[in-house]
């Protein structure tokens, strides 16, 4: 299997060339990424314990799912890619649009209109925030959705050792006393998050 390919970017996110997913992380190139938080209709969120094999974070919780952008993919499909290859969650390709985001090709400009809230795609995929590429996002930006299921879902063996519902007071409890736990990305998305109308 041939190595994947990443876009590099500069400081306003525009890609500014390609290279390869080692070289990327040995020399803390800026990339892309998005997670995803999954939450139940009891409002419990579903972590993922990171698989023993990954060459980064092994074995801390982190979001739902989460993953890098393929070199000309966008935010949106790999948010939808990411939850279908992660957990085996199949989302519409209709990823909701914030205001903060530029629209999405799939989105029709009446989108948030009919009763469906603003930034709400067909199957409850949502843009929440964007955090700027840093040292705890191994120097990614990373665009943060959220999404509404019960699963069943079906955890690659390969990217996930686990996964469970947790209730956010409970998550937020654990970060706060072992941020070791988790991956630095997810610490910092966690309390970005609480911040946000998205944990509602």
């Amino acid at each position: 299997m041939s190595e994947e390919i990443f876009d590099i970017v500069n400081e306003r996110d525009e890609v500014v060339g390609q290279n390869t997913r080692r070289e990327v992380h040995a020399r803390g190139l800026w990339h892309r990424a998005v997670h995803v938080l999954v939450f139940n209709a009891r409002g419990e969120v579903l972590l993922q314990k990171r698989s023993m094999r990954k060459d980064i974070a092994a074995g801390k919780w982190d979001s739902s799912s989460s993953g890098h952008l393929d070199s000309g993919e966008d935010y949106d499909a790999c948010a939808v890619r990411e939850v279908r290859e992660e957990i085996g969650l199949e989302l519409c390709h209709r990823a909701a649009q914030s205001a903060e985001a530029p629209p999405h090709p799939s989105l029709s400009p009446d989108e948030g209109e009919g009763g469906r809230r603003p930034g709400e795609g067909a199957q409850g995929l949502r843009r929440l925030f964007k955090i700027d590429a840093r040292k705890e996002t191994g120097w990614e930006f990373c665009w943060i959705y959220r999404c509404e299921s019960e699963g069943p879902f079906v955890l690659h063996a390969d990217e996930i050792e686990t996964g469970d519902w947790f209730a956010p007071d409970a998550v937020t409890k654990w970060v706060n006393e072992k941020p070791h736990d988790f991956a630095s990305a997810f610490v910092l998305i966690w309390k970005t998050f609480l911040t946000t109308d998205g944990h509602r």
